[in-house]
């Protein structure tokens, strides 16, 4: 990969984060689309989620819907979540990206906040970068 198009995979993996980022947001009347979160993965995309010592594995639907409901159920009020810091590594087709986040919010009417670390492995498409697996821990607090 030269130069020029190691900037232009680093500029597209950019939006996607961003825009995987910015679906976690309720704020100001947004809403929340479980389309718009499915189509930041590949089709057979794997999550793990880190909780102590239990790992739980989601598909993406698995992962997506309960967090779909949450944010637009009414329960999860004024909720963000967002990237704060990131480094990425890019082999070809391929690319690795570490993710400091933060969250915050309103839950049942009392403040919920947090921050974490997210790892994705992204794959290039034909359709575009996509999201192959995220790992995830919310930092214990």
């Amino acid at each position: 990969m030269n130069r020029i198009e190691q900037i232009d995979a680093q500029t597209e993996l950019d939006k996607l984060i961003a825009g995987f980022f910015s679906v976690f947001d309720n704020r100001n009347g947004a809403t929340p689309e479980l389309d718009a979160l499915l189509g930041y993965f590949a089709e057979k995309a794997v999550i793990a989620r880190s909780s102590g010592l239990d790992i739980q594995l989601y598909t993406p639907m698995e992962f997506a819907l309960p967090r779909i409901e949450l944010l637009t159920g009414g329960s999860l009020v004024d909720f963000h979540e967002v990237e704060t810091s990131s480094t990425t590594k890019t082999f070809g087709g391929i690319a690795v990206r570490t993710s400091r986040y933060r969250k915050e919010g309103l839950l049942n009417g009392r403040p919920y906040v947090g921050a974490g670390t997210k790892s994705f492995q992204l794959v290039a498409l034909g359709s575009g970068w996509r999201i192959a697996s995220l790992a995830w821990g919310d930092d214990q607090m």
